[in-house]
Parts: C-alpha cells; structure tokens; sequence
C-alpha cells in the first residue's frame, strides 16, 4: 500500500522573516556577530493584567516587543486580535526594523499586540482595557516619544491612540512633547492630515513608481501603465479599501475581485469599490451585494486571473497551499507577511514578481514620522510657508497678465490653472509629496540591487539587502 507524499511543511511567519533574512545575509559581507546582532530580537515583555469589567475581572495578555535599537525611538504599531502571539509579535518587529530603514525613517523597529477580539467588548470598555494597557507599557518606557512609539494596527485605529496619548499625558503631566508618544491619532489630538489613509496612499504610489520602468514591468509581462489593469484586493479594511479606491478613481484601474473574510465578489466588468465598502460597512460583510457575482469560498478569487493581486489584510493567505495557482504576475503585499517563504519560492520559480511588504506597506510608518515630527515641532506642516508661496505665485500671474495685456498677445491662463497655481502647500499636500518622494527613493534604492547585482533575482532580496545594510552601518558607527 502506498501512502501520499507528505505536504512539505510550512514555515511561521517568524520563520518566514528569518528565511528571507537568510537569504539576503547570504550577499552580504557581514560579520557573523553583526548578523546575528541584526538578527534577534532585542526583548519582548509580557503583561497580564486584570480589569474589572461586567462584574468581574478580566485578565489580558499583552506584548510589546523591540526588534532593534540602533536607532531610537523604536516605532511600531500596536494589533488587537485574538491570534496575537509572542512569535508574530517579535517577526512583525523585525519586519519594522527593516522597512524604517529601507524608507529612511529614523527608527529601531518594535511592535505590540493585546489578545483580544474588540468585537467583544462596549467601547467604554473597550477604553478602560486601552488605558490599563497603556499603563502597563508606559510605566516600563514601552511608550514614550523619544524611546518607543506605537501606532494603529489590525483591530486599532484613531479611538485607541487618542487613549493611549490621553493615558500618557496623565501620567506625564510635564512633558511637553506628550503627544509625540503615539501617533495615527485623531487630528484633534494631535494627529496630521493624511494618516488615515496613509498605508494606502503608499501602496498607490509604489505601484505608480513600478509602473514608471518598463524594463520592471517586462519582468511581470505586463506593459503600459496602471489604467486598465485589472486588480483583486484581498481584505477591504482600511489599507485594502483606500488602495483599492485611489487606484480606480486616480489611476483608472479596475478591481474586478475583492476577497473579505465572509466570501468574495467578482466581476470582470469592475467593481464599485466605494459601494462595496458601505455595503460592508452597513452589512457586516459582501454576502447579498447586489448584481454581482458572489463566491461563499473567497480564498479561491486569490487564483482568478488579474493583472495585479494585492493581499492586505492577514499573514500567510498564499501558502504553499495555493502559491502554484496564484495567477497574478505580479503581486504587492499591502499586508505584512501575506505571502509565506515557501510560497515565495514558488511564485518566484513561476516569474512572479513581488513587491514586498516592508516597501509596500511602508507609506503608514513614513507618514507616522512625519506626525511624530510634526507633534515635536508643535506646528502644522504649511503654516509658515503656504502664504508666502501663494503671494510669490500672484506675483508671476499678475505679471504674466500685465505683459498680455499691454502688448496685447491676448494670452489667457487655461481654466482652473490660475487658481491651482495659486493655491500655496498645506499640510495634505505636503504629506503626500513626502510620501511620494519616500516610496519613489525606496523604490529605486531596491530597484538599483535587482538590476545591478546579477545574483539578486527579486525585489524582496534586494529590499532586504538595502535595509539590513542600512542597519549594519548604523550599529558601525556606534562602535559595534
């Protein structure tokens, strides 16, 4: 009697992020104690802690974990789910170390998860189990604006940082840059416009960057640019949603398929995506959308054929399970660790091109800092300067309108132009230009190892190998 073969078993995601650190180290002249310096995880703390809720206590674990410390303050974000563990936890932080690097964001990498569903619960207590874990965390400097600072994750948003920032505050009452400890907060407490949407925006303007060489886009077969291609986005949250939004209504692409976790819809003549997240939003999930193809199996619109497959929501949804059918020439993980080592090494047999999470998904964490830079200035980015732009700009206008008019050219501005031109920066603008820039010189830094070191075969080695170079010289320059 003959048995099947065994399925190969496949690695964590914790192992995921040390197979493809390995396989990056492997390029490198490092030193075996600075790789293996790089490599682990500083500490993680636990804390159970007991709130009483509902007539009775309720106890809580929680973990803050801080990857690496070459720069400081650590930064990373903080995930309510019942699936948080210690081993995610610490391969997130990893993964922050190396994507602040990459994008040049001045900080160590850290992340923090509570076990918890938020659906359970009221949102007074929902408040009240917040501020006792904030209380754990700050009363050890795991919150603090110079030494560690969190932001929103899966099952976090505005509510919970404005908590966190509030709870710090009482319990710093002399610290003029309190606000600084979090951020992704509400812009009534301190936040900056444009973080909300920011991890989205990112993943627009990554692909917009890809799309710019055909040289890169040869690689996926594909051509041209984004108008037209046909996307699947898999989680409709927020990075899924604004992603998914920019790129039909900016960059004139279609998402024929949208994957949430009560099934999937489908349809080649494109999706409203905008509907689709009210529909959600009203229902609890796609199930019934109205006029459109609906599959209760929503994993297998992972395999439908499309021009670009964006996994944002949890770890781990290609596998080695799926990888050999995924079809997508390329894919752009929104999500971190959506795609597991071993599906990587599948996908890239196949010619699939990747465009790696700790890039992808970099656009929160860039705005992030220019919050918690924006929060340490104790100004709004524009208020010096857009005034002062706007009057420079009149000047030109004015005198583009004098010349025509005593030569008699008969010239006149195009519709709209004079007022565009006129409008000086503001904080939103500026947001996304510096945004832009990051994921444009990030994109480019990666782009230069895959085209210019021939045993480099893929973005996420040459992402790796950028960012953990960046790190390397930081811990030189301290002497290690």
């Amino acid at each position: 009697m003959t048995t099947a073969p065994a399925m190969p078993l496949e690695p964590s995601f914790r192992e995921s992020v040390d197979i493809m650190f390995n396989r990056a180290v492997a390029l490198m002249d490092l030193s075996p104690g600075l790789e293996e310096k790089i490599r682990v995880c500083n500490s993680t703390y636990t804390v159970r802690f007991g709130v009483r809720l509902r007539g009775q206590i309720h106890t809580f674990t929680g973990y803050r974990s801080v990857h690496s410390e070459h720069m400081e303050p650590v930064k990373g974000g903080i995930r309510y789910a019942m699936s948080v563990h210690q081993d995610e936890v610490e391969a997130l932080a990893a993964l922050m170390t190396y994507k602040c690097a990459l994008v040049d964001a001045p900080f160590g990498g850290s992340k923090g998860g509570l076990r918890i569903d938020p659906r359970e619960w009221e949102e007074h207590e929902m408040e009240q189990i917040t501020r006792r874990f904030t209380y754990e965390l700050v009363k050890r400097s795991l919150i603090h604006p110079s030494q560690n600072v969190p932001a929103p994750d899966m099952g976090t948003g505005e509510r919970e940082m404005a908590w966190i920032a509030d709870q710090y505050r009482r319990m710093n009452t002399t610290d003029i840059n309190a606000a600084a400890c979090v951020t992704g907060k509400p812009i009534n407490a301190g936040g900056i416009q444009g973080r909300t949407e920011a991890t989205g925006r990112g993943v627009q303007y990554a692909l917009r960057e890809f799309f710019r060489h055909p040289e890169d886009c040869a690689k996926a077969g594909l051509t041209g640019g984004l108008e037209g291609k046909r996307i699947i986005v898999q989680g409709l949250g927020n990075v899924g949603y604004h992603a998914a939004k920019f790129l039909q209504e900016e960059d004139g692409a279609k998402i024929i398929g949208i994957i949430e976790r009560d099934g999937a819809l489908f349809s080649e003549e494109g999706l409203d995506v905008e509907k689709v997240r009210q529909w959600i939003g009203k229902h609890g999930g796609v199930a019934d959308y109205p006029k459109v193809k609906y599959l209760k199996d929503g994993a297998t619109v992972l395999e439908a054929t499309c021009d670009i497959l964006i996994p944002a929501a949890l770890e781990g949804v290609i596998n080695m399970g799926n990888a050999a059918r995924i079809k997508a020439p390329l894919i752009i993980e929104a999500a971190n660790g959506p795609v597991t080592a071993g599906a990587d090494e599948v996908l890239r047999d196949k010619g699939t091109v990747i465009i790696p999470d700790m890039y992808a998904n970099a656009g929160g964490v860039t705005v992030s800092y220019f919050e918690w830079v924006k929060n340490l200035s104790h100004i709004r980015f524009g208020r010096l300067q857009r005034r002062a732009e706007e009057a420079r700009h009149q000047l030109l206008v004015d005198e583009l309108e004098r010349l025509s008019a005593d030569k008699g050219l008969g010239w006149q501005l195009s519709p709209g132009f004079k007022e565009t031109y006129l409008r000086g920066a503001g904080e939103l603008e500026l947001v996304r230009s510096g945004l832009d820039d990051t994921m444009r010189a990030a994109y480019q830094a990666m782009r230069a190892v895959w085209h210019g070191r021939p045993e480099v075969h893929d973005l996420r080695t040459a992402a790796y190998i950028v960012s953990i170079g960046k790190v390397a010289a930081s811990y030189r320059a301290k002497g290690l």
